[in-house]
């Protein structure tokens, strides 16, 4: 479909976030082949909400196009998030980058992937000479954008410099592999960062709330290094 946008059905659900019928029919077709394997595990899932199912402790959390907007505009960073959750903690995870073929998994305790290939965070010790990527609010932006704004400034000033790719299971995975050193957003939902959050921690990062906490799918999350994740965390 992204070879030919012009034929893309898109709605707005609210101000600034679409969907078109390409996020439908991945999910369904991501839903349909997991059942085919676990016909009782219950789904998650950006379009379809809350599906229970007969074994209640099982749970997939599926964003089928993270970027959505990106992908709107023929900008090349989107991707497929799935995390398998089990009394609501994230064991198996997968990020997939279409465009770049890159494929990102997470087992717990079993450590972080790239294709195959172990991936850790960087060695960043801190701010300094750190490379920072962030999400700019889009949902509820007038009760983010001070506290926002605040980290934003502070980002600018004392690190390397801040990147806004516009995908947040992406930006997750890119702190995972060090490609960058740390990450914050405010307002996702648990289909945005159920994947990237298990590949962070297995690839030896950080995850938590705003405060420092320990992150509870609230919506606002920091993720880098354990030391870059302490900085970000006393700038807000």
């Amino acid at each position: 479909a992204s070879l030919d946008r012009t034929k893309l059905d898109v709605r707005a659900k609210r101000a600034n976030d679409f969907v078109t019928q390409v996020d439908q029919a991945a999910e369904s077709a991501i839903i349909d082949i997991v059942r085919q394997a676990y016909p009782d595990h219950g789904f998650l899932a950006e379009e379809s909400g809350g599906i229970p199912g007969a074994k209640a402790e099982y749970c997939w959390v599926i964003d089928p196009l993270d970027g959505t907007t990106n992908f709107l505009h023929g900008l090349p960073t989107f991707a497929v998030s799935i995390a398998v959750e089990q009394k609501g903690q994230s064991e198996v995870a997968v990020v997939y980058d279409v465009m770049r073929q890159e494929l990102f998994t997470a087992v717990r305790g079993g450590g972080a992937q790239l294709d195959n290939h172990r991936i850790r965070v960087s060695k960043a010790r801190g701010l300094e000479g750190a490379l920072i990527a962030t999400g700019f609010p889009y949902r509820s932006t007038e009760e983010h954008l001070d506290a926002y704004m605040t980290m934003l400034r502070t980002m600018m000033l004392e690190t390397a410099g801040v990147r806004r790719p516009g995908s947040a299971s992406l930006d997750l995975a890119y702190v995972a592999a060090g490609r960058v050193d740390g990450f914050w957003e405010m307002g996702l939902q648990p289909w945005d960062t159920a994947a990237g959050k298990l590949l962070v921690v297995e690839a030896g990062g950080r995850i938590g709330t705003l405060s420092g906490g320990d992150y509870d799918n609230s919506g606002n999350i920091i993720a880098g290094t354990p030391r870059v994740f302490d900085e970000i965390g006393r700038s807000h």
